[in-house]
C-alpha cells in the first residue's frame, strides 16, 4: 500500500524512515540535515563508522531521537540530463532501501523524493520511478513531499500506478 503525505518526514512513526543522503553518510542540507537533526548525535557517531555509500545503493543505522526506529541511508543520483544511467540508479535506491526494511522485519517506512532537491532528478520522472519500484511492496509505503508540487506529482504518480 503506497500512500502520499505532506510533511516533516522526521516526525512519522514508521518502522524506518529513509534518509536521501550524499556519499559520505554524514550529514548535509534538506532531508538529509533534517533527519540528522532530529536523529541526534548518535546517529552521526553511527554513520562515521559505515564508511560511506555508493550511488544506488543503501546502508541501515538506528533511528536514535526519531519514532523511527531505523534508517535506511540511500544515495540518490545527480541529473546529468538523463543518458548517465540515473533512472536505474534511482530505482536502485528504491529497492535496496526496501530490501533493508524487509531485512529489519519492517511494517512500515517513508520515503522522501530521492534526488529530486539539489541533485536535480526530475520530480515527475522520478515520482514514476519510486512508484514503479515499490508498487505491491509487503508494508506500508508513504511517500512524504516537502512542498505542495511534490504532493501533486506523487499523488499522479500512484493513481497512474493503480491504473495500470
Amino acid at each position: 500500500m503506497i500512500e502520499v503525505w505532506r510533511g516533516d518526514i522526521t516526525t512519522l512513526d514508521v518502522c524506518a524512515v529513509v534518509n536521501a543522503a550524499n556519499s559520505s553518510l554524514l550529514g548535509g542540507g534538506g532531508v538529509d540535515g533534517a533527519i540528522h537533526r532530529a536523529a541526534g548525535p548518535g546517529l552521526l557517531q553511527e554513520c562515521r563508522g559505515l564508511g560511506g555509500c555508493p550511488t544506488g545503493e543503501a546502508r541501515v543505522t538506528a533511528g536514535y531521537d526519531l519514532p523511527a526506529r531505523w534508517v535506511i541511508h540511500t544515495v540518490g543520483p545527480v541529473w546529468r540530463g538523463g543518458d548517465a544511467g540515473e533512472d536505474e540508479k534511482l530505482a536502485s535506491c528504491y529497492r535496496e532501501s526496501l530490501r533493508l526494511a524487509r531485512e529489519k522485519g519492517c511494517d512500515s517506512m517513508a520515503f522522501p523524493a530521492i534526488s529530486t532537491g539539489v541533485y536535480g532528478f526530475p520530480k515527475e520522472r522520478a515520482a514514476r520511478i519510486a512508484v514503479r519500484e515499490l508498487k505491491g511492496a509487503d508494508l506500508r509505503v508513504v511517500l512524504v513531499a516537502f512542498d505542495a508540487e511534490t504532493e501533486t506529482l506523487l499523488k499522479a504518480a500512484v493513481k497512474e500506478g493503480r491504473d495500470v
